[in-house]
């Protein structure tokens, strides 16, 4: 789905009016005029006419902020049908929960087909963290919103304040629950190698620490699956979440 596909981003158009527009066949802004009103009214018709043309500039733009304000924050992930190369997913390990007490220990991003992971003590710095994450059009994470996000600017002042796609709720929306493992497991996404939890990958930070072998490797790259993994996720959740109508993007 994209946001050519939605009218919900109009001034008081929610998703009835919406679904209404779909179930008339109009699920493209090109395919709204004419007969469009009737369903929807007058007035309704003029706020969606005016949302679709702001909407024309903002895609030809490739301003995602624009539909990342204008959609409901559960309705964002119909931006990445949009702009899948401008999506830059991430996650975090850390020691522990509390910024005061713990430390980040390893920083991964995806974006546009490559992954970039940065180490404690290597080239995690506040300075790559704003050229990598602090210049993203759309940030998408896993528990993000509440973790990642308070945790990196806590530790290293940065600002993360780009449109924020938490794949936590998006999930929750599809009618899946739990963390990240529970909802691959729903999804039947598997993983290559050893089962590797959170708390494995504190144990695994402080082997390294000691001089462990092979430790930190194995920490990157449960680091780095976790974050490309989110991908699949968002494609198999956007997939359940794309309302009948709607036409596969």
């Amino acid at each position: 789905m994209r946001v050519e596909n939605s009218f919900i981003g109009a001034e008081g158009i929610g998703e009835t009016i919406e679904r209404r527009l779909w179930e008339a066949g109009v699920t493209h802004w090109d395919e709204f005029g004419g007969t469009a009103p009737e369903p929807v009214g007058e007035t309704r018709a003029a706020r969606i006419e005016g949302f679709i043309e702001d909407g024309r500039r903002a895609l030809a733009a490739g301003d995602v902020d624009f539909f990342a304000e204008a959609f409901p924050a559960g309705e964002r992930w119909r931006c990445y049908g949009s702009f899948p190369a401008r999506a830059t997913f991430f996650d975090i390990e850390t020691t522990g929960l509390d910024h005061h007490a713990s430390v980040v220990t390893t920083v991964t991003w995806h974006r546009d087909g490559e992954t970039r992971t940065l180490v404690r003590g290597d080239d995690l710095t506040a300075e790559a963290l704003r050229a990598g994450l602090g210049e993203a059009d759309l940030l998408v994470s896993f528990n993000g919103k509440r973790f990642d996000v308070p945790f990196l600017e806590a530790c290293f002042d940065v600002d993360l304040d780009a449109a924020h796609l938490d794949l936590l709720y998006t999930c929750r929306g599809a009618g899946l629950t739990g963390g990240l493992d529970a909802v691959e497991s729903a999804l039947g996404i598997e993983r290559p190698g050893p089962d590797i939890s959170g708390r494995d990958a504190v144990r695994l930070w402080h082997e390294h620490e000691r001089g462990v072998d092979g430790a930190l490797e194995t920490l990157v790259r449960y680091n780095r699956q976790d974050t490309e993994n989110l991908v699949t996720v968002l494609e198999a959740v956007a997939d359940r979440l794309r309302p009948d109508p709607v036409p596969a993007p």
